[in-house]
């Protein structure tokens, strides 16, 4: 399956800035089933754009905008070969938790396996995993299934409850968030039983006739834990799936933390606003295989003097 994306973020500004500040996490990743095949980026005002790849193999792209502005686009175009996953077995066999727990002694997965920026233990944690009976069930495969409907039966989905910063604590107290908060949640369960879990940070292709839970115009996150013979497999507890056909990467990590779409500071005595809008579309046409585009932009002036004011924080929460 050929889909189009169009991601444009906005930020506006309260009074204008004298600097941003910026990278971006939005190109589709080449693995696992999926090939970006074009890719696009590009700024108002314009900046020179440069990307370079995390230890974890995302792509980064980053820029700096040393001048003054009140407001800052960002917009990411692609074009993306999905194939389907292979069809996965109804259940493994008991003896897979041994070799799972051979495959994590034998291979480095230690960052997917301990608490991150996100993701730790917290009394609130605990009684969820009492409350459900969180134990390794017949086989790991059938396990993680069950918590994946567990967490999608449990809270609700509500946009709003939550923000960027929020800890799944608060989730958890009020059994109310977005895809973000579930994917933490359930990571953290997975990390519990001793199962290497790792975020994922994407798109979800819409369908009406599949009564998706999360929002079409925004990213979306779920989770890949890690299973003998099998590898890396998703799940996804806002939508009660099996990371599919539809869903769409662009960067995996330990949590959040590691994959925000955009992640920027700016300098200036004002506050923003931040609008984003995702467009996810199926291609009948793919474009011809061709080199990956160089980004191309416009080299800034000499940046103005500094206001003295701190850079503040902006990011995007994942919906």
């Amino acid at each position: 399956m050929f889909y189009t994306i169009k991601h444009v973020t906005r930020f506006r500004y309260s009074a204008p800035v004298s600097e941003s500040v910026m990278e971006v996490r939005m190109q589709p990743r080449g693995d696992s089933g999926q090939r970006c095949r074009t890719f696009q980026l590009h700024t108002t005002p314009r900046a020179a754009i440069f990307s370079h790849r995390d230890y974890l193999g995302n792509t980064v792209h980053h820029f700096d905008i040393p001048v003054r502005h009140s407001h800052l686009t960002v917009t990411a175009e692609a074009l993306v070969e999905v194939q389907p996953p292979p069809e996965l077995p109804a259940a493994l066999a008991p003896a897979d938790w041994d070799a799972l727990d051979a495959q994590t002694r034998a291979q480095d997965h230690w960052d997917m396996l301990m608490p991150s920026h996100f993701i730790r233990p917290s009394r609130e944690l605990r009684e969820l995993a009492q409350e459900i009976g969180l134990r390794r069930g017949d086989d790991p495969l059938s396990t993680l299934w069950e918590l994946n409907m567990l967490i999608y039966r449990r809270f609700d989905y509500a946009p709003d409850t939550t923000h960027v910063h929020s800890p799944i604590e608060d989730a958890l107290r009020t059994r109310r968030g977005v895809c973000q908060d579930f994917a933490h949640i359930m990571i953290a369960l997975v990390r519990e039983l001793g199962v290497p879990c790792r975020y994922v940070s994407g798109y979800l292709f819409h369908r009406r006739e599949d009564h998706d839970r999360s929002e079409e115009d925004a990213t979306h996150a779920w989770v890949e834990a890690l299973l003998p013979g099998l590898g890396w497999v998703g799940f996804d507890p806002t939508n009660n799936l099996l990371a599919g056909e539809r869903h769409i990467r662009t960067a995996v990590g330990r949590d959040y933390a590691d994959v925000p779409p955009t992640r920027g500071v700016y300098r200036g005595k004002a506050t923003s606003e931040l609008q984003v809008s995702v467009r996810v579309s199926p291609s009948e046409e793919p474009a011809p295989d061709e080199e990956e585009p160089t980004p191309m932009g416009w080299q800034p002036p000499e940046a103005e003097t500094s206001d003295g004011v701190d850079m503040q924080q902006q990011q995007q929460q994942q919906q």
